[in-house]
């Protein structure tokens, strides 16, 4: 399997590890840190000497409770780090949610547009459609991040999940995109409880159906607070637990604050991995 992003085919036979770039003031584990231009690239080069496969960048908090940034400051922030980083020559995406703001990522050579409103404002799905080769991460997320934590009521989550991102992918595949270039995401820790993400953890397997590699994000969530009782710093050995599980069951691109430990984590668990045809006695 591979995605096709806008300057890279990229092969998706192991897992990747995109690493988190906040260029924001309130995000929840690390906001204000990499606020300044020349802090956010530095923090970005040291993610690539880890290891990190892509980077992603946001520049507006989606934490439970976050107010909106106008889209003239989200890319007021964005603009210098992502014009250094597109000289760099590795898989960049851009966390955003807002049209205007894909349009000049993709025109400045963005590779991924990672919305966790799955392209559901005006303009956005008609945006990505005109540019061919670009690629697209879908979250499934209720409302937006001021009132998702009030929205977590579910027959079943993973089927309602699972539903929403197929008719996402419809929608884009009805405005042109190809399935290689869609991945997806099933926003863990949006608009769900803990115990709702630990349902869709479980079983996570479902959403291969769907046709598309899966995306997943569990760095540092408070969901592994809830689970262990441990504060934001101290959720590494959680995080990695939790994005290890989810690669088991097939996931393609961990979405992670902590590089290094991260791909040791991968790198060892891979090579642990039963040979094929080996059983279990």
């Amino acid at each position: 399997m591979n995605w096709q992003t806008t300057r890279f085919n990229i092969d998706l036979t192991q897992a990747r590890v995109m690493g988190i770039v906040n260029l924001t003031a309130d995000s929840f584990s690390d906001g204000g840190q990499w606020l300044d231009s020349r802090a956010a690239l530095r923090h970005a080069e040291q993610l690539l000497r880890e290891g990190a496969d892509l980077l992603d960048l946001g520049a507006e908090s989606s934490r439970p409770g976050a107010q909106p940034v106008p889209a003239e400051q989200e890319w007021g922030r964005l603009q210098p780090v992502l014009m250094e980083l597109a000289r760099w020559g590795m898989p960049l995406s851009v966390d955003t949610c807002k049209p205007e703001v894909m349009q000049r990522a993709l025109d400045a050579g963005v590779d991924v547009i990672n919305d966790i409103q799955a392209l559901q404002q005006e303009g956005a799905v008609e945006v990505l459609a005109r540019y061919p080769a670009a690629g697209v991460c879908l979250m499934h997320m209720r409302g937006e991040p001021r009132t998702m934590q009030a929205l977590t009521s579910y027959a079943d989550v993973v089927t309602e999940v699972r539903e929403f991102l197929g008719e996402r992918m419809r929608v884009l595949r009805a405005h042109g995109l190809q399935p290689a270039q869609i991945a997806l995401d099933p926003g863990f820790g949006f608009a769900k409880t803990p115990e709702q993400n630990l349902e869709l953890g479980r079983r996570l397997v479902e959403l291969h159906g769907l046709g598309a590699p899966l995306l997943v994000g569990w760095s540092r969530k408070s969901t592994l607070g809830w689970l262990t009782g441990r504060s934001v710093e101290q959720r590494l050995p959680a995080s990695l637990a939790a994005l290890l599980a989810a690669v088991s069951q097939g996931a393609r691109i961990v979405r992670v604050h902590d590089v290094a430990a991260t791909v040791d984590a991968l790198r060892t668990w891979q090579a642990l991995q039963p040979l094929h045809g080996q059983s279990i006695p």
